[in-house]
């Protein structure tokens, strides 16, 4: 008899196992890298927003480099990034879909703004290309995690 507070699945012999037991026993060791690379990202997210505040309120930057003085599209786009860095950084903290979400919105629009309009940031390619690893290390991640679920 199976708990409904103890999930279980069919192992590759035809017996129940239940998931607290493949958690203890390192089964799902993609799950557990997954929420780590999150975590990772999470970290990186709440650094970079609040480097955009910083820019935004004037600790960062001098005379030439203040908020005022900048171009009205640096400027929007560093508010915008300002506010979905720290979003993304509380939903992937927490693992949950929409905070992926977040930070995939946030990964690509970086790029976007990177590559379409270098004028903003300076077109760094080594950002885009970052990017890219990242976004590719969370795809790999996600999809051998949901390998060891259940259907």
């Amino acid at each position: 008899m199976v708990r409904v507070s103890d999930p279980a699945r069919q192992d590759q012999h035809g017996g129940l196992t239940s998931l607290a037991s493949e958690v203890e026993t390192g089964e799902t060791t993609w799950t557990a890298r997954l929420i780590m690379f999150l975590r990772a990202m999470a970290v990186i997210a709440m650094v970079m927003g609040l480097y955009n505040w910083a820019q935004i309120t004037g600790f960062l930057g001098g005379q030439d480099g203040a908020f005022e003085v900048q171009t009205m599209q640096w400027q929007a786009a560093t508010v915008y990034f300002a506010v979905i860095e720290l979003v993304a950084a509380v939903g992937l903290w927490l693992a949950t879909p929409w905070g992926a979400v977040v930070w995939l919105t946030t990964v690509v629009s970086l790029a976007v703004v990177e590559i379409m309009f270098p004028s903003i940031y300076g077109g760094h390619f080594l950002v885009v290309l970052f990017a890219a690893v990242l976004l590719a290390a969370y795809l790999a991640l996600a999809w051998m995690a949901a390998r060891e679920r259940p259907p």
